[in-house]
């Protein structure tokens, strides 16, 4: 009988369009591309591993983990797919989710348009008891009025529960005491928002227990059916979640918090290029994720991708933050919109080109798959630009249908605005490519950066077809598209580390700051963080401890690393020295000459994570010795605005050092990375394709 080996590791990623599967048979790897199984989104994972150990030439059985991330909780709550949800709450905040915060993220807009809440008003349920700010109890639980609310919800064909109260991330004896009288009357799953997302701000906590509880059962009946159905194959290995902080978690944690779920996918593929940044000794980078579905952008500094505490998924108004659905978890900080190879092209009353956020998805799929989709998609436009070779896509597994993309972009687009097939699709992938841009721009804008500053790392499917151009317009010299970028998120799964954030708001001022009571507080959450990391890891594990500061009276926090050490005596003198320093990093200077100004800490965050050994460095090469194509196509050239010969090279022919003057297309298994006239690409020493920009300094 064969057994597993810890040195075969198979990533899986379930996208909107396609699921990536990336096998890593002793520092080989295998990949594969197949569509999603909207139905059964396991069955595509089983159909990608067939590929890839039939490929590598090895059994189920010799797998040795599996390593998953998933956009399943993050569709069933933009598409309202979840469980019938109770929300039991302390009286009078019934409403708070629905009510919100005082924020209008569109200040003149009239009509403006607030999510609905995931919960409606007559599934929410308020029961007396109060506890302080302070953690104090100053009204006693109702149990009574429980015991009537269980029975309710027993009645009332409710498939989860969420109990959120107020200041229970300060004390959650009643969120705790009111799930064991629930659990006495009733079966289903119950999320309390003490151990969901233990900080203050009621909104965004409850809005997060309730997503939360939303996605519990449809996720753990997921995740057991998975684990079900690759035993019955034979993969009988430990599974593994990759979380939204870019962390390994257990399936059993993962099924009892899947919201940490919701940004899993795209955590993986800032994983993987931060391990491409740190490889080449890249500080700065801007990663650019671009798969069926949407395109993500996220900046990386110092070989780490940026953090944040919470996030918001579903917004109703593309780049205005607090138009969406909050959700208040440690989590990769990135802009994503809705600009994937599976995004509809249309037409607005203003005779606009717009894209998205509406996908094809994989059912029915752009109009070229031939799987019934009538409406053009960006991969339509892809193709009649002569970017894609409809007989060798996804290795040859997909023919591609040009005449079905033509027509369904004349008849949605081109006809509406009197324009042949090859102007239209032009002229959707530069909307497309400029919301992009956009989207890069805000994000860079937000966090103090300047975009050009950076070299960018382009991954998924779609991301190298379109990565030259976008280079273009932000005028970014230098791009990276790595070996085994088609299905970059899986491959970013087998970088993670295993690691667990856990979180604790205690509002504490720097003149009541009490050394014992914090080193208590930090050694509870080290315990909790450790103990979720060794559930998969049994080698080292190092923290990270971060405090959530502000000046009293201020509306957020900033972040300050702390070392792993316990306080002392002097503890408050330098945490204000720490804060100050932080402070002055953000926002230029500190804020002097106020007498008596307090110093506060919010939240307390402690990160576990195991320790792995460091890859090998490399340099980046720019190569001298010119590779010719030996084939050529037609493909549209943005530059002079007319089809031109673009040389075409098979990836697996290139070595180190070779370099591919453009305008031409490199074409390998699960995508294609086109050099657009001012690039040349340069083969590196791991077969990385390093785009430079002609004349630049590279």
């Amino acid at each position: 009988m064969t057994s597993r080996s810890d040195d075969i590791r198979l990533g899986a990623d379930i996208g909107g369009t396609f699921t990536d599967i990336a096998l890593d048979v002793r520092g080989t790897m295998f990949s594969t591309k197949v569509l999603t199984n909207y139905a059964a989104p396991e069955q595509a994972i089983l159909d990608g591993i067939d590929v890839v150990i039939r490929d590598a030439g090895i059994s189920p059985a010799e797998i040795g983990i599996i390593i998953h991330g998933t956009t399943l909780a993050t569709n069933a709550l933009i598409e309202r797919r979840g469980a019938r949800t109770a929300l039991i709450t302390t009286q009078g905040f019934r409403d708070v989710i629905e009510m919100r915060t005082e924020n209008r993220f569109e200040q003149y807009d009239l009509n403006l348009q607030l999510p609905t809440p995931l919960i409606p008003r007559e599934d929410r349920f308020t029961v007396g008891g109060r506890i302080g700010a302070e953690g104090q109890e100053l009204q006693p639980l109702d149990e009574a009025a429980l015991e009537e609310i269980a029975d309710r919800i027993a009645a009332g064909n409710f498939g989860s529960v969420a109990i959120g109260f107020i200041h229970a991330y300060a004390n959650p004896d009643h969120e705790r005491r009111a799930r064991e009288i629930l659990s006495g009357k009733l079966t289903i799953p119950i999320s309390i928002s003490a151990e969901v997302s233990p900080q203050m701000r009621e909104f965004e906590r409850f809005n997060t227990v309730c997503a939360n509880a939303y996605v519990r059962p449809q996720m753990a009946d997921y995740l057991a059916r998975l684990q079900t159905r690759l035993k019955d194959m034979g993969a009988d290995c430990p599974v593994f979640m990759i979380h939204s902080g870019g962390g390994l978690i257990s399936v059993e944690t993962a099924s009892e918090f899947p919201v940490r779920l919701v940004e899993s996918g795209p955590a993986g593929g800032a994983i993987f290029a931060a391990d491409i940044a740190r490889r080449f000794g890249l500080e700065k980078v801007v990663s650019y994720d671009m798969g069926g579905t949407t395109a993500k952008i996220c900046l990386i500094e110092d070989f780490a991708p940026r953090t944040a505490r919470t996030f918001e998924v579903a917004r109703t108004y593309r780049f205005s933050k607090g138009s969406g659905m909050p959700i208040s978890i440690p989590v990769i900080e990135m802009i994503e919109i809705g600009a994937g190879g599976g995004s509809i092209a249309w037409v607005d009353a203003m005779g606009r080109i717009q894209t998205g956020p509406e996908s094809a998805g994989s059912e029915p799929g752009p109009a070229c798959y031939g799987r019934g989709g009538k409406r053009p998609a960006i991969t339509d436009a892809d193709l009649v630009l002569g970017k894609l070779d409809p007989d060798n896509f996804a290795g040859g597994a997909i023919k591609l249908d040009t005449a079905a993309s033509e027509q369904a972009i004349l008849r949605e687009v081109g006809e509406r605005l009197s324009l042949n097939a090859m102007a239209t699709a032009f002229g959707i992938c530069e909307v497309v490519d400029e919301n992009m841009a956009n989207a890069a721009r805000v994000h860079a804008v937000e966090n103090g950066k300047n975009i050009s500053d950076n070299l960018m790392i382009a991954f998924g499917g779609a991301a190298p077809l379109h990565a030259a151009r976008l280079c273009e317009k932000l005028g970014i010299d230098q791009c990276i598209v790595p070996r085994g970028a088609g299905v970059g998120s899986a491959i970013g799964f087998l970088k993670a580390p295993f690691g667990y954030e856990a979180l604790a708001s205690k509002l504490t001022r720097l003149s009541r700051f009490k050394p014992a009571e914090v080193n208590a507080l930090l050694a509870d959450l080290k315990a909790s963080a450790e103990g979720f990391v060794r559930t998969g890891a049994s080698g080292k594990i190092v923290c990270e401890i971060t405090a959530f500061m502000r000046y009293a009276g201020q509306g957020w926090e900033i972040p300050v690393p702390l070392a792993d050490e316990p306080f002392g005596d002097d503890a408050v003198a330098k945490l204000k020295e720490l804060f100050e320093q932080n402070y002055q990093r953000f926002f230029g200077r500190a804020i002097e000459g106020l007498d008596g100004l307090e110093i506060e800490i919010v939240t307390w965050s402690v990160k576990a994570t195991d320790v792995r050994p460091p890859g090998a460095r490399h340099e980046l090469i720019i190569g001298k010795k010119t590779s010719e194509p030996t084939t050529a196509r037609a493909v549209f050239d943005p530059v002079s605005g007319a089809p031109r010969s673009y040389g075409i090279v098979e990836r697996d022919t290139l070595c180190a050092g070779d370099r591919v003057v453009g305008p031409a297309v490199i074409v390998e298994r699960e995508t294609s990375t086109v050099v657009t006239t001012s690039f040349d690409a340069v083969i590196q020493s791991e077969g990385a394709i390093l785009l430079i920009r002609k004349g630049s300094h590279a």
